[in-house]
């Protein structure tokens, strides 16, 4: 076994943790289907948010964890429930009045109301395949229209019609008593109107694999379970789908959790082992509102992709899976800096140290080099006093505090100068708001100036941080940190910002000079202080 392989059998990181879990199911023989099958499930009912790629996205990561322990060969599903009945219009598609005369049609019957698909639900897989394209993921696409119209799932539709009772008496146990008087596993889909119904069974024959009904307009129905007849209720697919495809790791999240013990039941009596389930917490909106696809609230993945690269995404869906987390504008830099400090560790760490950073479990094995000499947030800072319009202004500066940058030799970093102005301009300079220093606040940045006008140790960083900190002990500021959140709200309109002795570098002292003395004259709220 390799210095790898061991030190992930006992990595802490939690892909590591979820991989070992699904390793000991086979301790004793591997799997007869001759692999280990991971899987996610989504339901389109609804525009793809960005919950549900950071499904695929830690399912990813726990099978890139599990083929480092493991020599069994593995596949990724990604199912799509598109046979369910639309049950809601969204609130964010067009057409809206359309879709309301298609309410409870399976999705993949629906009109698309973007007018660029065959249905609604075709519109939907096609986004999320789209959104997990681009971020290179391996994966195989199921969707349950072909499911279980291609007979792909006649086997376990039967056995469920023989073993109906057992599931029934599993279902019936977790209902409301009013609940079960109607209640069936099986959903006829009406041959008349094509509707998903939610009616009470007549009969359900085992033998034949049949079950009767009456239709919409009173006619009685009976039609076979099989050959996309019928849909089973979302509860009892999901146990029959783990049975029907043997899968072994399945993440959802926490609003499941208390479902899973039905789940696995339903499985075992169709013959199946339930999988390894993986429950996260939710992400949140910025009023801590749980994200919901119907109402379109939280970021999309294509508004993330706007103003920073897809590696800082997946650096923020790895961080803490069980910690509700919320997704708003402003997690954005953070997540930017902080992956690319853990690249620019990565490259000095033991293979212990390797298995416990982030861009091992985005990257696997190939772990690029950051060539983010300046840091995202002091971008952001710099677009705000230069008022850069584009990233070949921000390059202008960028070139004199490192000279041997270019936009063909730093591209992380010339990308990163372009989503700084647009992040700035759409999000920063809207909410900036500067204000007047008092009177200390007022003497340390005149004697800040004068410092600076001496000034003749170049422009080393961290020469012209201990300055700037030196000025703050020097005129009493205690703590320190009140010292450079007057900088940042005078000079740059707001609480927090960056290194000031790095920013300084970046911007110029020239430049700096300019912008301590406009702070100080009361007009940064007007217009930038030009270079």
């Amino acid at each position: 076994m390799s210095d790898l392989r061991n030190a992930a059998m006992t990595s802490k990181a939690w892909p590591f943790e979820e991989a070992r879990r699904i390793l000991k199911r086979y301790e004793k023989a591997p799997p007869e289907k001759g692999f280990v099958l991971f899987e996610t499930g989504y339901g389109p009912s609804g525009l793809p948010h960005i919950g549900t790629f950071g499904e695929v996205l830690r399912t990813t990561m726990v099978r890139r964890a599990f083929e480092v322990i493991s020599d069994i060969p593995t596949r990724l599903i990604c199912f799509s429930d598109d046979l369910d009945g639309l049950r809601k219009v969204p609130d964010n598609v067009p057409n809206p009045e359309m879709l309301a005369e298609h309410l409870q049609r399976p999705l993949t019957s629906v009109p698309d109301p973007f007018g660029e698909h065959e249905s609604f639900g075709h519109h939907n897989n096609a986004m999320l395949r789209r959104f997990l394209d681009t971020f290179g993921f391996e994966y195989e696409f199921q969707s349950a229209r072909e499911f279980y119209r291609s007979g792909r799932f006649d086997e376990t539709l039967l056995l469920a019609a023989e073993r109906y009772d057992a599931l029934m008496e599993v279902m019936l146990a977790s209902l409301r008593e009013e609940r079960q008087q109607t209640y069936s596993i099986f959903l006829p889909i009406s041959p008349s109107s094509g509707r998903v119904l939610y009616v009470p069974l007549k009969n359900v024959d085992g033998a034949k694999g049949e079950i009767t009904f009456d239709d919409e307009d009173g006619t009685e129905v009976t039609l076979p379970v099989t050959g996309g007849n019928v849909k089973l209720q979302w509860k009892p697919d999901f146990g029959a789908r783990w049975a029907a495809l043997g899968v072994d790791f399945e993440p959802y999240g926490k609003e499941h959790a208390p479902n899973t013990p039905i789940y696995s039941k339903i499985c075992e009596i169709l013959g199946g082992r339930p999988p390894e389930v993986f429950t996260y917490e939710l992400f949140l909106d910025a009023e801590g509102q749980k994200i919901s696809k119907s109402k379109g609230n939280g970021l999309s993945i294509d508004e993330w992709l706007t103003y920073a690269a897809t590696e800082s995404l997946s650096y923020f869906m790895y961080q803490k899976p069980k910690t509700a987390k919320r997704l708003w504008w402003d997690v954005i830099p953070k997540a930017v800096d902080e992956y690319h400090q853990q690249l620019r560790a990565y490259a000095d760490q033991d293979v212990n140290a390797r298995l416990n950073n982030p861009v091992f479990h985005i990257h696997g094995h190939d772990v690029p080099t950051s060539d983010m000499v300046v840091p995202f947030a002091m971008l952001l800072n710099l677009a705000s006093v230069s008022g850069a319009e584009d990233k070949e202004t921000m390059w202008g500066f960028i070139r004199r505090y490192a000279p041997e940058a270019s936009p063909a030799t730093h591209p992380h970093l010339d990308e990163a100068a372009g989503f700084a102005v647009r992040y700035y301009n759409d999000f920063v300079k809207p909410g900036k708001v500067y204000r007047a220093p008092d009177d200390t606040e007022r003497a340390a940045m005149e004697d800040l100036l004068a410092r600076l006008r001496a000034w003749d140790g170049g422009l080393d960083a961290e020469e012209l941080q201990s300055m700037v900190f030196a000025v703050g002990k020097a005129h009493g500021f205690e703590p320190l940190r009140d010292w450079f959140k007057a900088l940042y709200e005078v000079l740059l309109g707001a609480s927090q910002g960056p290194r000031f002795g790095g920013f300084i570098a970046l911007y110029g002292i020239e430049e700096s000079i300019a912008l301590i003395e406009a702070g100080l004259a009361g007009t940064l709220a007007t217009e930038p202080v030009a270079s």
